[in-house]
């Protein structure tokens, strides 16, 4: 398969962004706004979202933002670290692509275990950095630095819209950048430190 993201061949996986661990997350807002910007651009695109609540009586349930931008009935409650682990693609309403997208918490424990076995299965995996996070900034810079090691690409959001539009011209691409490419004063800059 082809080392870019293809929208019709992937799913986007938002793991744990839950409300009472979000607080303790080292930019918490920034990996937010990026993990709403992604289901956003996903979701224009038509391609499928599901995310997963670790242990939602602890931690909280999805943060009311990002909920709010999810598809109905996408959330998976979990125990295990790992979605993989849990069942999370399991069940008949996840459509199980060759690529998974993830973003969200905790890039060194939930995302981490996640993206190693989706690999180990032989899935095409992609971690966004600019969309993950951890309570401790090196917490973070370790995972992606083990990301790279087994072979999962870290890539920033803006390389997956791209590489899910694939060209420019278009009605699609002109809507999406638009709303999403463009600076617009509810997000994010884009990333320009080291990821």
């Amino acid at each position: 398969m082809s080392p870019l993201i293809n929208a019709g061949a992937s799913t986007l996986l938002i793991v744990d962004v839950q409300a009472r661990l979000l607080p303790a997350i080292h930019e918490g807002p920034r990996v937010l706004a990026n993990c709403i910007w992604l289901v956003e651009v996903a979701r224009r695109l038509e391609v499928p979202v599901i995310a997963s609540e670790q242990y939602p009586q602890g931690l909280g349930h999805t943060a009311p933002e990002l909920a709010a931008v999810l598809p109905a009935d996408s959330i998976r409650t979990k125990i295990h670290f790992s979605c993989v682990a849990d069942g999370c693609f399991d069940d008949v309403g996840v459509i199980r692509r060759p690529q998974i997208v993830i973003a969200g918490t905790e890039a060194h424990v939930c995302v981490l275990q996640t993206a190693l076995d989706l690999a180990a299965l032989g899935t095409q995996v992609f971690v966004v950095a600019d969309a993950v996070g951890s309570r401790r900034a090196e917490d973070r810079e370790l995972a992606l630095a083990r990301f790279r090691q087994h072979g999962i690409d870290v890539v920033s959001r803006e390389m997956v819209a791209f590489e899910w539009l694939h060209r420019a011209g278009s009605d699609v691409f002109r809507e999406v950048s638009r709303e999403f490419l463009r600076p617009h004063p509810g997000l994010p800059p884009p990333s320009r430190g080291k990821e």
